[in-house]
């Protein structure tokens, strides 16, 4: 602990963000960087608690405080390397994480916590500046092959700690990029593609190997990969959305989130859209049904394509400004988030169930909802949904982005070919090494644990790295991701 006063003399300071007039005309990411006097000064408000509660927060199990105190003594470098030790791309999660580390720092208790996420971003983005990461090629090769299907957090994490011990890897993609998630799924403005493609560059000059365009399953037989190689790692993602089946779904401008933003993050990779396949908000209504943080990409894209007006209704009730009694700390606090995209503009509701959609022509033009209100719980543990009388609404509209998460990943195709075991919630089962049912194949991400966060990703990605050299070599000496075992 560098400056033991440091958390009651500085303030939680994150950095500057661009003003929103300027940032929604553009999709270059938000925020700005701090001077090296201030960042210092926010290593400096970590507290190196005896207990540090933001580790178990951290699904990677960060080293936080470490690397805060260095930060604080201008200690880049070796901050670098012990942020590196637990998380192979600290760029993405200071720039897309939750930050549930935040959430379990002691100070917020009663304070800001530790502006830990930027830091961490802060510490990656220095040492791309400066240079010192470069490619890690192993010194020697085992002669054992891997194939990773997917190319996303997880696949991408286990593809890098699997190559590092020597066992040749090949990573399967079905689309043309590299990437998954964080390459067609998160917006450019909060992950410039640039800082994904550099650590795929990193990746292939360490000697992993990438096939784009091969789906899995569908065209390429799952067979060929339990024949061709040694061990297969399943890291698919969880793809199946949750869908909306109500009258007037199948009407033109009723999307899922899925389709509206990967197609934008394709014209901004220099792809031509077909016209009569463009989905766009350019001067339109847009309703996006869902509050989660899809529903705010959607949102923040939506004000740079230029909509007229943009609600995002959810529904269930607004989260509460601040913890209640029965939430507290150092527990993910269930309250009301406001991302960036929220403080640009848009209306937000709450307490909506949508019954329909109706329009001419076969396109959409109106949303029919009511307003509802929560009652106790029925005989399976559920809330009970009660629509409120004469509280009937209809909302004018001519695009509607669904975005109400994930069910499951893609069960026809290349699980239904390997025949692995499904758990009660129709993902990959899988033990605790992150092997599934089958021996020699593994899942890692929302393949098998369900939606959830890039940084759960990264973790079982790890994990399940770990998983394959113990089975390839018998013994590994790769780290346990100790908060990623369920």
């Amino acid at each position: 602990m560098g400056k033991a006063t440091g958390f009651i003399e500085l303030a939680r300071m994150p950095p500057p963000k661009r003003p929103v007039s300027d940032r929604v005309r553009d999709y270059s990411e938000f925020y700005g960087s701090w001077t090296e006097r201030e960042a210092r000064n926010q290593g400096a408000r970590c507290m190196n608690c005896s207990v540090p509660f933001c580790h178990q927060g951290c699904p990677l199990g960060n080293v936080i405080p470490e690397w805060n105190d260095l930060v604080y003594r201008g200690q880049w470098k070796q901050a670098l390397d012990i942020l590196h030790s637990t998380n192979n791309f600290p760029e993405f999660t200071g720039r897309i994480c939750p930050a549930p580390c935040e959430s379990s720092c002691v100070l917020n208790i009663n304070q800001d916590p530790v502006t830990i996420e930027y830091i961490e971003k802060a510490i990656s983005d220095r040492g791309w500046e400066e240079g010192w990461i470069t490619p890690q090629p192993p010194g020697r090769r085992t002669g054992k092959s891997v194939a990773i299907v997917g190319s996303g957090p997880a696949g991408l994490a286990a593809a890098q700690q699997i190559n590092r011990c020597g066992h040749s890897v090949t990573v399967f993609e079905r689309d043309s990029y590299v990437g998954g998630l964080l390459r067609l799924g998160i917006p450019e403005f909060k992950l410039e593609k640039r800082v994904v493609q550099r650590r795929i560059d990193q990746m292939e000059r360490e000697g992993v190997v990438f096939k784009t365009g091969v789906h899995v399953g569908k065209g390429y037989p799952a067979a060929r990969l339990v024949e061709g190689f040694d061990a297969v790692v399943l890291a698919g993602g969880s793809t199946h959305a949750r869908d909306l089946p109500i009258p007037g779904r199948d009407l033109d401008g009723v999307h899922l989130a899925m389709e509206y933003l990967p197609q934008q993050n394709r014209i901004l990779a220099g792809e031509t859209i077909d016209p009569a396949e463009r989905i766009t908000a350019e001067g339109k209504r847009v309703v996006i049904l869902g509050g989660g943080d899809t529903g705010a990409d959607c949102l923040g894209t939506a004000h740079r394509q230029g909509a007229e007006v943009v609600y995002q209704l959810e529904l269930l009730p607004e989260p509460p400004r601040q913890r209640r009694s029965a939430n507290p700390w150092p527990e993910w606090p269930l309250i009301l988030r406001t991302s960036a995209a929220h403080e640009e503009g848009g209306i937000r509701d709450y307490n909506i169930l949508t019954k329909g959609f109706s329009g001419s022509n076969g396109r959409v033009e109106k949303l029919h909802g009511v307003y509802i209100e929560w009652g106790p719980p029925d005989q399976s543990g559920r809330p009970t949904m009660v629509e409120i009388e004469d509280s009937e609404f209809e909302i004018e509209t001519e695009l509607v982005l669904l975005a109400m998460g994930f069910l499951h990943p893609e069960r026809d195709g290349a699980l239904a070919e390997l025949g692995v075991e499904l758990d009660g919630r129709g993902n990959v089962k899988a033990d605790e090494n992150r092997m599934t049912s089958i021996p020699g194949i593994f899942a890692a991400g929302d393949m098998a644990r369900g939606q959830s966060l890039v940084v759960w990703a990264l973790a079982e990605g790890r994990e399940a790295a770990r998983g394959v050299d113990e089975y390839l070599m018998g013994a590994t000496a790769l780290p346990r991701v100790l908060t990623s075992a369920r």
